[in-house]
């Protein structure tokens, strides 16, 4: 097992390794025989990653579908990422001192008026943002420049003045630490569940 871990290794470092215009002959070639291989996201050594063919057909109404859901789910795991590791570091808002990070914090928030209050009001932001983060026809009557641009007229800090390779890489920038926010948030929340910190200092949230 370990001669065949080795060899998998070894390929997959002389892929990541092999020349730029080798990976884009490759690359051309996967585009010519898998639908979306040159779409935003599809990135070395899996490229377009469907194991389960929802897209083989080309389908591209579900692909935009999917591919909002995805930068859905990641933009949120950024965020849950982010304020897990905020509140594990000890720093709270004013007044919730004594609630405990992690898991515990919902519980913690439900013993008291005021921690429902805080409740209510995050079910009112997730209701808010649901509404306003989508292409609303009603803000802005241009359409969306790409899927996931909620931007509706009315937020730009600049993004007109890229050109389309930065505009790109950004979108694969956002796109990628989303999915890694994803697999992120999965795992604190695992680990503290099974009770094993993979925090420094083997701090445990929510303990």
């Amino acid at each position: 097992m370990k001669v065949i871990a080795a060899i998998l290794a070894l390929a997959g470092s002389a892929v990541a390794f092999a020349p730029a215009e080798q990976g884009s002959r490759a690359s051309s070639a996967l585009a010519a025989e898998k639908p979306f291989s040159d779409a935003l996201g599809a990135t070395a050594p899996l490229g377009m990653f469907d194991p389960l063919g929802l897209v083989s057909d080309g389908n591209q109404a579900l692909f935009d579908a999917l591919r909002e859901r995805e930068l859905k789910h990641g933009r949120v795991s950024m965020l849950a990422v982010v304020g897990y590791l905020t509140t594990a570091a000890g720093i709270r808002f004013p007044g919730a001192e004594n609630i405990p990070d992690g898991l515990k914090s919902f519980p913690a928030l439900m013993e008291t008026s005021d921690g429902m209050n805080v409740i209510y009001q995050m079910g009112a932001f997730f209701a808010v943002a649901e509404i306003v983060n989508r292409d609303a026809t009603w803000l802005d009557k241009e359409p969306a420049e790409f899927i996931g641009d909620y931007r509706n007229g009315a937020l730009d800090f600049g993004w007109d003045n890229f050109d389309e390779e930065t505009k790109f890489q950004k979108r694969s920038i956002e796109l990628n630490n989303g999915r890694a926010a994803m697999m992120g948030i999965w795992g604190l929340v695992t680990h503290e569940l099974i009770g094993e910190s993979i925090l420094p200092g083997g701090y445990l949230p929510g303990q």
